[in-house]
């Protein structure tokens, strides 16, 4: 049996930290000195261990590359002035990563593996938390079948990981994004709730066609008549119409965002009424005509806020206010911020320290 308490670590002789540029944090392309890692066969978790990052040898039959069962989860940790480091909302991420994991038939991942295994590949790293304003260690544990075999079934083994890489900002400036009315990101009954890999493969060709007409992101809309907002790009998005705040109510078809749920804790605090429902494009564009709309923007791990300053409808392009100190986009984004470097009250006992 597992015994969690023990995780096996090698650490690295040849630490990269020196070649970091901290004032140059590209997202996503410099990787920590090490990396977690634990297999699933027999069915049971095995010897946890924590090794230098590096590549990994998988069978050309490997199933995830076949068939799919591949899973992720996004997550930031934080450094306070005084040097302290805490994770923001880490059993939330958990619980969405075990639910992904049931609806693509996987093992679920014990609390207690994943937080230890966590926690001291953090610690290790420690050095690579930025403090810089803007910037996080950004986290990336993920699970994928490991069987050797051409099959369509669940896979009878797996391996779970986590790799960490300093960020700054995912978005330097306000997104242009257009409504998308032909393809679909997922449907009811589908697996658009779970942050499974092939959601995000099969979103990337009409993601591209936006792109090349000059917008950051799309507008995902509903699979059956795309009058109804489900998304934008890869996070949840809200808007605030005639001193609301409104966002699409969850569904089998949109992912339970962990930024998402906290945007809307923050404005409750802050008195604001919050709608979670369906929300039509043609409502936003009304709200747009009779100048309701005040701010549009989306909410995600990776962006945290991302206001968005242009959507196009049907053909046309439509100018949003720019969000100012007081825009309820911007205050979020300074409290939650706030929060995570321990420069404000955790009320909500968000944070947990490393």
């Amino acid at each position: 049996m597992l015994d969690t308490l023990t995780i096996r670590t090698q650490r690295t002789t040849a630490s990269r930290f020196q070649q970091l540029d901290p004032d140059n944090l590209e997202f996503g392309k410099v990787f920590s000195d090490h990396m977690f890692f634990v297999d699933y066969q027999d069915g049971e978790w095995q010897e946890p261990q924590i090794v230098p990052y590096g590549d990994m040898a998988v069978s050309p039959a490997n199933s995830a590359l076949h068939y799919g069962q591949a899973i992720f989860e996004g997550m930031k940790a934080y450094k306070n002035p005084q040097g302290d480091i805490a994770l923001f909302r880490p059993y939330d991420n958990l619980h969405r990563l075990n639910l992904s994991a049931e609806r693509m038939c996987m093992p679920a991942i014990p609390e207690e593996l994943f937080m230890q295994g966590l926690t001291q590949l953090i610690r290790l790293d420690s050095t690579w938390v930025p403090d810089a304003a803007g910037s996080a260690l950004y986290i990336r544990p993920f699970m994928f079948a490991t069987d050797g075999f051409i099959g369509v079934r669940p896979s009878d083994s797996y391996r779970f990981m986590i790799f960490t890489c300093p960020v700054g900002l995912y978005y330097n400036k306000p997104l242009r994004v257009r409504f998308e009315e032909k393809f679909v990101r997922s449907a009811e009954g589908g697996a658009g709730y779970a942050k499974a890999a092939g959601n995000y493969g099969a979103a990337m060709w009409p993601t591209k066609l936006a792109q090349q007409e000059g917008y950051h992101q799309l507008l995902w809309t509903d699979s059956s008549a795309h009058q109804f907002i489900e998304e934008s790009g890869t996070m949840n998005v809200m808007f605030v119409i005639d001193g609301k705040v409104i966002t699409p109510a969850l569904s089998t078809s949109i992912l339970d965002g962990i930024t998402r749920k906290s945007v809307l804790q923050v404005a409750r605090d802050l008195g604001m009424p919050v709608e979670e429902r369906r929300v039509s494009a043609t409502e936003v564009m009304a709200a747009q005509a009779a100048g309701t709309l005040q701010e549009a923007f989306g909410v995600g791990t990776a962006a945290t806020i991302a206001p968005i300053a242009t959507i196009g409808f049907q053909g046309q392009d439509y100018a949003l206010p720019t969000p100012t100190s007081n825009s309820f986009s911007q205050k979020a984004s300074a409290m939650l911020s706030a929060i995570r470097t321990g420069e404000a009250a955790d009320v909500h006992g968000w944070m947990v320290q490393v």
